[in-house]
């Protein structure tokens, strides 16, 4: 039975139940360029801001050397949800040095990622000076390597209301490494390989990088806010099965998680040709603001 179905078929009817006036699509948002520091240096970015804004979202970079991702943050704003989006340390008008790629390491070594979340957090603090609606609720949403820098983000944050994490791993560093090593970019594997060969090869590897690996659970653990992972069945860049099967453990202990997995992506599951897992993460985000204004309403 396709459980991806029927969990699409639940964010749809949760969104219809919703009062139609409560959020309205807005095509028109103005945009302002933003500087402001982290940890010693001098961060550029740009606010997103929609008439009435609904929600409130911080992006988190992925590992490349990417710049603010403008284009995913006009396709927020046109929903109503304000956005802050900045060049990476060390790229474009930013300053710092980015952290490439290095033997054994491959720039998610603990130091980076907690530099990271540092940064994230600090676009956080800023952007709330831009917020009208100091009430309004402010999230991170993410790409891959973001699966480490969010959590660890958020654990450190009280601010942060929700995430929304798009291809992240839920997995060590240390089982990321070995997995996508193993997949070694090749876009058949799982023409010729079974979970199984993936899973102990990601868990059983020797050990052949020398670094301290990150686990996101320890952050995960500690937090109670709500998320939304969305997978691609076929992404060789993360062990997707058994990052969800990492989720379901947390969602066990009552961790408020919840997931989509989409049979027929790969690692780029927000891109614009399959517009579906942006429309889910829309649609969540619109019900956790919705219930946290209730939330409030009621105490």
């Amino acid at each position: 039975m396709n459980t991806n179905f029927f969990s699409n078929i639940f964010f749809l009817l949760l969104l219809i139940a919703l009062p139609e006036t409560t959020f309205s699509q807005s095509a028109n948002f103005t945009i302002q360029d933003v500087k402001f520091e982290s940890q010693g240096i001098t961060l550029a970015g740009s606010v997103l801001m929609p008439e009435k804004a609904f929600a409130a979202a911080v992006i988190v970079h992925g590992s490349d050397p990417v710049k603010r991702e403008m284009e995913f943050a006009k396709r927020l704003a046109k929903e109503g949800i304000a956005v802050l989006t900045y060049d990476k340390r060390g790229v474009g008008e930013s300053g710092g040095v980015y952290v490439g790629p290095t033997v054994g390491t491959n720039n998610i070594d603990t130091t980076n990622l907690n530099l990271l979340a540092q940064d994230a957090n600090s676009a956080v603090k800023t952007f709330q000076s831009y917020l009208k609606n100091k009430k309004i609720p402010i999230g991170l949403v993410g790409f891959s390597q973001a699966g480490w820098i969010i959590p660890i983000a958020a654990n450190k944050n009280p601010k942060i209301d929700f995430m929304v994490l798009f291809s992240c791993p839920t997995i060590t560093t240390l089982e990321q490494l070995r997995f996508q090593f193993y997949t070694n970019g090749n876009i058949n594997f799982w023409e010729n390989h079974t979970e199984s060969d993936a899973r102990e090869h990601t868990k059983n590897d020797p050990d052949k990088y020398q670094f301290v690996a990150t686990d996101p659970k320890v952050s995960l653990n500690a937090l109670s806010i709500p998320g939304l992972w969305l997978f691609g069945e076929k992404d060789i860049q993360i062990p997707v099965k058994l990052c969800i099967e990492q989720l379901n453990t947390l969602k066990a202990q009552g961790k408020p998680f919840e997931y989509t997995l989409f049979s027929n992506l790969g690692h780029n599951t927000v891109s614009d040709s399959d517009t579906t897992p942006f429309d889910i993460s829309i649609q969540w985000i619109k019900q956790k603001t919705f219930n946290k204004k209730n939330s409030k309403a009621s105490n």
